[in-house]
């Protein structure tokens, strides 16, 4: 079960990471064949399904979302906590967002859903 000081830890590691524009640090979260599903996916790489798997795509799918957005900057509004999961619900370069992500028993990221308020382009 995850608790509010893991919640925490984990949502300014990332925020930072993310703020940082470290790719490293950005997917030492992660386990290697994790899986991630965001509306933005089919617009970046063409994969309609809008799920990636594993570090190498979803590593170069976020390089070129990177260099999209270089003063890409995530401010953290709230951290809820689930079962084995938590949501960040941050303000981020497309407004309102929500992540949701699933842990694994070592505390990485195994599945992450990405939700955006409006229209993604």
């Amino acid at each position: 079960m995850i608790d509010q000081t893991f919640a925490e830890h984990f949502a300014a590691d990332w925020i930072a990471a993310w703020n940082a524009h470290d790719l490293e640090h950005i997917l030492a979260h992660y386990t290697e064949d994790f899986e991630m599903t965001s509306p933005v996916i089919p617009k970046v790489t063409g994969e309609l399904s809008g799920t990636l798997k594993g570090k190498s795509a979803i590593g170069a799918y976020w390089t070129k979302a990177l260099q999209r957005a270089p003063h890409l900057h995530f401010e953290l509004i709230s951290t809820l906590l689930g079962v084995n999961s938590i949501t960040l619900y941050y303000n981020g370069v497309r407004g309102l967002s929500a992540e949701v992500f699933h842990f694994n028993e070592a505390g990485k990221v195994t599945r992450a859903y990405a939700h955006y308020a409006g229209v993604v382009g």
